[in-house]
């Protein structure tokens, strides 16, 4: 997969981890649209429950996320219920793709994937899957050759006026001593206030970590719109800048209907009796 194809549909026979949950009332914003960081959360949250409800609890226990795609076909909205599938979409020794499908009782629809990173607690290193886990795992795909390509790699732009500080909070931190990957989010969220019109058809928002960005580092947001596509859809780019080294990217485009996953999309209208 790149970074403007379709996500992997999901395997035959209900495979998979599936939970639900109401929207958190502190997930959406003023019009009631569960936010990108809220999204993010989710994927989290599910990941957890996943983890905890398998041996990978004790035998892989410690995951971190380099890549996360979010593709909102229909927003979710509060207030609402959403059910949750993970699976597996791709897998190697080391890492693996986990694809969520977040759906809501009100016709919402996400789909996402997230790039999985296996930690040796005691290096902190990437460290190869437990055997119990790579048979789980290869349960669910047939991609079991699965290698990181960066999609992210364009140099920010200079500096301008338009930089902002990304002020970290404690709470933006997590037990690696790293800024969580839903924080993050934010920063999207401030830049497409003034990018209304990305939201108002599906879309698909990725970012990419490059190396983590810690506790009380000073970190500068570069951001630029593009004008992109036949209709000039907008291209929202943000860059998390640490003394000059881009920590991760960001992109927010809208989804063409050839990006959309075949089976996010609507059913054929039957025809008329």
């Amino acid at each position: 997969m790149s970074l403007d194809q379709p996500l992997p549909a999901p395997p035959a026979g209900g495979l998979g981890y599936e939970t639900s949950w109401p929207v958190r009332a502190g997930d959406v914003d003023p019009d009631n649209r569960l936010r990108l960081d809220g999204v993010a959360r989710y994927l989290q949250d599910i990941a957890w429950e996943n983890l905890q409800a398998t041996f990978f609890a004790h035998t892989d226990p410690y995951w971190i996320v380099r890549r996360t795609v979010i593709d909102v076909i229909r927003p979710v909205r509060f207030p609402d219920r959403v059910n949750l599938r993970r699976w597996c979409s791709g897998m190697s020794t080391r890492w693996t793709n986990m694809r969520v499908r977040v759906e809501s009782e009100s016709g919402g629809l996400i789909e996402s994937e997230g790039f999985w990173i296996n930690i040796s607690e005691s290096t902190g290193l990437p460290t190869r899957i437990s055997d119990d886990g790579l048979t789980y795992l290869a349960q669910m795909t047939g991609e079991h050759r699965l290698r990181w390509r960066q999609w992210l790699n364009d140099p920010p732009p200079p500096e301008s006026e338009s930089d902002h500080q990304f002020h970290l909070r404690a709470t933006d931190i997590d037990a690696f001593n790293h800024v969580n990957n839903s924080s993050y989010w934010h920063a999207v969220e401030d830049c497409l206030v003034d990018s209304p019109k990305l939201l108002t058809r599906p879309h698909r928002a990725v970012i990419e970590h490059h190396s983590p960005i810690l506790a009380r580092e000073q970190v500068m947001v570069r951001s630029r719109v593009e004008p992109t596509g036949p209709q000039g859809d907008p291209t929202l780019r943000l860059w998390f800048v640490v003394g000059g080294d881009v920590r991760a990217a960001a992109r927010v485009s809208s989804l063409a209907t050839e990006t959309i996953s075949a089976s996010a999309q609507p059913p054929p209208a039957r025809p008329p009796m």
